[in-house]
């Protein structure tokens, strides 16, 4: 049986149990009832013709997109941007990071939605943000000559061990894409292993993010209204098969003796109720952000319940804590804390940020812990040794400076592309990585300087 046949029928069905499971979701945030019509095929308002087109399902890699869809615009610079997103935290999080941009939810691997996407809007090019693998999506491109390229590429051992289960889906989409870059050397492995082919290693782009000066302005704000007193951030916390990573936190929180301020931000806005009210289970003081009012010098924990402002919380902060990382979920963006030079703590659960996590205790950058018992004894200890804490906010900034890119950026092997489809692996880019080469490109025999989709990801030398 031809599985791209079987898998399209499914789509054929898939339609109202999605409806089912969204209305489910509406109990959590009516958002999920949004916009409907554009995650079902229907045709859109006034769509933008001819866009750059970047797709990035959720929060995270939205941010990831911001140093990308900069660059791009230097060189289409009379193309508009097209955002699509798959939550509705990403599309929130793109219509602030992105006012210029039209945002949409990205439509159901439907053949019939995926057409009306392509026909409307026809893209100049698309580009897929870290792992989204839609098959029928990519051979739509692919039909449609629309140029397809995923980026800042990675792809877990778990999740690799799901694709090769379904290798004759996935590899065929993935053959069809005009470059793949990988974050590590041990992803592009991986996604060569699924089917992908010109697959290159160039590095993370979250390390590119800088906090905007809107929120430096947002962390003084928070400081005006907490005042003098220390600052620990848990943020991006996760709940995970009933375990809630802020109750956890909580209940550790309670062995601390001192008057730091707990600050609780939860990854997903359904949480924020439930937060403030495990707070106040656990016998603290709590107040919310969205109150506007001073934080009382008796508050102990205050919950962070807005969206949009995670680096004013980290810039705010002394110590931070990155969630998802306690409960089996991976762990969020370490990146982020790290590069507002704030001492960071995660959990035992990575693998989202496996070479992240590992390149951050190599520096000294980051300490990881295996319990929230475990957690809150070392807050402990860094607020009564503040030269410890010190020394951890100086090793996380050295660290983001080696990581950070000290290259212009260049894209104009994109642009080539676009004019004249030309296959990633025959084209030179015009890029200055340092002066290193990879020594291996995973399909392709080449320089690193052959075929980057985004010259502000670390090129590294592939092992």
């Amino acid at each position: 049986m031809n599985i791209r046949w079987f898998y399209t029928q499914l789509w054929h069905v898939a339609p109202p149990l999605i409806r089912r499971y969204l209305r489910r979701k509406k109990k959590k945030s009516s958002a999920y009832l949004e916009h409907w019509g554009e995650r079902f095929g229907a045709p859109l308002a006034k769509p933008v013709q001819q866009p750059v087109w970047i797709h990035a399902v959720s929060v995270g890699e939205t941010r990831a997109a911001v140093p990308l869809a900069a660059a791009l615009k230097q060189y289409f610079p009379d193309a508009p941007l097209l955002l699509t997103q798959m939550t509705p935290t990403g599309r929130a999080a793109a219509e602030q990071l992105f006012p210029d941009a039209q945002c949409r939810y990205l439509p159901y691997d439907k053949p019939a939605y995926i057409r009306q996407f392509l026909d409307e809007h026809r893209p100049r090019l698309g580009i897929l943000m870290e792992t989204e693998i839609w098959p029928n999506l990519m051979h739509g491109c692919r039909e449609a000559g629309v140029p397809l390229f995923l980026a800042n590429a990675r792809l877990s051992e778990k999740s690799q061990q799901g694709y090769l289960k379904i290798r004759p889906l996935v590899a065929p989409a993935l053959a069809g894409l005009r470059g793949c870059y990988a974050q590590t050397a041990a992803d592009a492995e991986r996604l060569h292993f699924i089917g992908a082919s010109n697959v290159h290693v160039c590095g993370n782009s979250k390390y590119d993010i800088t906090p905007s000066e809107t929120m430096h302005a947002c962390a003084a704000a928070f400081k005006q209204r907490i005042g003098n007193r220390a600052v620990v951030v848990c943020a991006s916390t996760r709940e995970h098969k009933g375990v809630d990573e802020a109750a956890l936190l909580l209940e550790a929180w309670q062995a601390y003796r001192g008057d730091a301020l707990l600050v609780i931000v939860p990854r997903h806005p359904e949480r924020f109720q439930t937060a403030f009210s495990l707070a106040q289970q656990h016998g603290f003081k709590v107040q919310k952000r969205s109150d506007n009012q001073p934080v009382a010098a008796d508050t102990q924990v205050w919950i962070g319940d807005s969206m949009g402002e995670l680096f004013g919380y980290y810039l705010a902060a002394d110590i931070a804590f990155v969630g998802g990382s306690l409960v089996d979920t991976g762990c969020q963006n370490i990146i982020e804390p790290i590069a507002c030079g704030v001492p960071t703590l995660f959990g035992p659960s990575i693998y989202n940020f496996a070479a992240a996590c590992r390149g951050a205790l190599e520096a000294g950058a980051a300490r990881q812990v295996f319990s929230a018992e475990e957690w809150q004894h070392a807050v402990a200890e860094w607020l009564a040794h503040p030269a410890d804490c010190a020394h951890y906010a100086q090793k996380a900034q050295a660290f983001i400076n080696i990581k950070a890119p000290a290259r212009v950026w260049r894209i104009k092997s994109l642009k080539r592309w676009h004019r004249i489809g030309v296959d990633a692996h025959n084209m030179l880019l015009d890029l200055k990585c340092d002066g290193e080469m990879h020594k291996k490109c995973y399909g392709v025999a080449a320089p690193c300087c052959l075929a980057s989709l985004y010259s502000a990801f670390h090129c590294k030398k592939a092992v």
